[in-house]
């Protein structure tokens, strides 16, 4: 098995770069490498590597731990302090027999002594029974399309080391929701609990919807005469199809507001659906098109420019 890559790595940013920096390299590979636009046999493993790069990276607190970590963050006791384990850490290899750790590198069995870091953590000389420890949280990224996100339902995914789990998934999660797993995260020691496994839901980039919390934002192609004119035009959601009233004399951009079509809330209101006006005219004109815009050129009086 490939050794993972460090997270920066997979992003493509340096080890201070900030928020900002951090998710605009994100939207720039998910564009790149989302399933449903790079067709290439890899690209799904890039764009889940990518995505559990930018799941840990985003936190402040998970960033943190990892950069303290490595990629065994996970395994370390949530109530370990980073700065106490980097001393502590500094401390183990201060005897000359063993290898000194180095950051990211904490494999257990590697020549770093968990029990005896722990130990000079918290005053300890030596090996130390601890008694029973409760199982450390946990985190995994779940990745939804638009449409899962919006009805739930069940889903089965495999988490690291090929564990799967049932995972009942409620209408209406956003991104960045938390779904906790009781009792699925890390194994306690000599019979205390497990720990909890927190899913983090991402909702992949859509081809067609635009989610920003709780509304789903899409295009809305419209003809000029529609525009123009007015009409009751079909527009699709993730909830099904629907109606969309537009106004006489509309433009390009504007938006038009379908209240509580957008994700639903369980515990309050719904979101909105907004479609965006795009004025489309056609490729190709017919003879009788041209002979009639030609017309429609030659007696209105409308500048579009605002020009007297």
């Amino acid at each position: 098995m490939a050794p993972r890559r460090d997270y920066y790595e997979v992003l493509g940013v340096g080890r201070n770069a900030d928020a900002d920096e951090i998710q605009r390299a994100y939207r720039k590979l998910v564009r790149a490498y989302h399933p449903d636009v790079n067709k290439d046999p890899g690209a799904e493993d890039k764009f889940k590597e990518i995505s559990e790069a930018y799941s840990v990276l985003s936190d402040p607190e998970t960033r943190r731990r990892y950069d303290a970590f490595g990629h065994d963050f996970r395994q370390v006791p949530p109530d370990v302090d980073p700065a106490e384990w980097a001393r502590a850490r500094a401390g183990a290899g201060a005897g000359g027999q063993r290898r000194q750790a180095r950051p990211g590198d904490f494999g257990f069995g590697e020549g770093v002594d968990l029990e005896d870091l722990l130990g000079g953590m918290f005053g300890g000389r030596g090996r130390r029974h601890w008694g029973p420890v409760p199982g450390a949280d946990q985190e995994a990224e779940l990745t939804l399309s638009v449409e899962e996100a919006y009805h739930g339902g069940r889903r089965t995914i495999t988490l690291p080391g090929g564990r799967r789990l049932e995972v009942n998934i409620p209408p209406g999660v956003t991104n960045g929701q938390r779904i906790r797993l009781g009792g699925q995260g890390g194994h306690g020691s000599d019979g205390a609990p497990a720990g909890d496994l927190l899913l983090i839901t991402r909702i992949a980039p859509h081809l067609r919807y635009r989610v920003e919390g709780r509304d789903i934002h899409a295009s809305l192609p419209l003809a000029p005469w529609e525009a123009a004119l007015g009409a009751a035009v079909a527009v699709d959601t993730p909830g099904g199809e629907a109606k969309v009233k537009v106004p006489p004399g509309t433009s390009s951009g504007r938006r038009l507001r379908l209240k509580g079509r957008g994700m639903p809330n369980p515990r309050g209101a719904p979101g909105d659906f907004f479609a965006e006006v795009r004025i489309m005219v056609p490729a190709r004109l017919t003879d009788e098109e041209r002979r009639l815009f030609e017309q429609l050129a030659a007696v209105s009086r409308f500048d579009p420019r605002g020009r007297s």
